[in-house]
């Protein structure tokens, strides 16, 4: 089974994606990043299920969707991905994800 690591960058995103939406509704806040987190354990299973992007070809990135977000990831090797981020769709991944 594949491990699953969430750099630090990526808990920043779920932190402020948490923020956001808790100024509205903490309990629907904290519901969301939950699921973000539950659709990200299907890579243990079926790590390449997610559409590859190519703006990045020396890397094995990928990008799952949950509702408005789009989870990237990488495929560091057959044990472990790296989730790189969680990135709402309105915004451009290149300009914020570094490689």
């Amino acid at each position: 089974m594949v491990e699953i690591l969430w750099t630090e960058t990526s808990k920043k995103w779920l932190k402020e994606i948490h923020e956001y939406i808790a100024n509205d509704s903490p309990a629907n806040a904290t519901k969301v990043v939950n699921n973000i987190i539950d659709r990200s354990e299907t890579l243990k299973n079926f790590p390449s299920i997610g559409q590859r992007l190519l703006d990045w070809p020396d890397y094995e990135i990928r990008m799952i969707l949950y509702g408005h977000y789009r989870i990237v990831y990488r495929i560091v090797s057959e044990s472990r991905i790296d989730i790189l981020g969680v990135y709402h769709s309105a915004l451009d991944i290149k300009r914020h994800l570094k490689l």
